[in-house]
């Protein structure tokens, strides 16, 4: 079993910036991809970044070049930072960790996005 923290969601007006934290109850990012998807009201949940074992990374098309995945193995940290943020970016925010058919996923955290 693995549990996922997250952490640094809230409110941010248009354009701005947030930084998400999620941080594993172990050292997995040499077996797992780790990545964030987010949860829109009445909408399903969608992949936004992710980062496999070897460190490459993959963005949905909507995030491209505002969003970035990283990970910190010396923290056992992955973020997410986000630029200039949009209001259609509002959602919960979660962090998943995969690694064939085991997946894992944090409480969500919400991020919105408004004036």
């Amino acid at each position: 079993q693995v549990q996922l923290v997250e952490s640094g969601g809230g409110l941010v007006q248009p354009g701005g910036s947030l930084r998400l934290s999620c941080v594993p109850s172990r050292t997995i990012f040499s077996f797992y991809a780790m990545g964030w998807y987010r949860q829109a009201p009445g909408k399903q949940r969608e992949l936004v970044a992710a980062i496999d074992s070897g460190g490459r990374t993959n963005y949905a098309d909507s995030v491209k070049g505002r969003f970035t995945i990283s990970r910190d193995n010396v923290k056992n940290t992955v973020y997410l930072q986000m630029n200039s943020l949009k209001p259609e970016d509002t959602a919960v925010y979660y962090c998943n960790a995969k690694r064939a058919v085991e997946h894992y996923w944090g409480q969500g955290t919400q991020v919105t996005v408004s004036s």
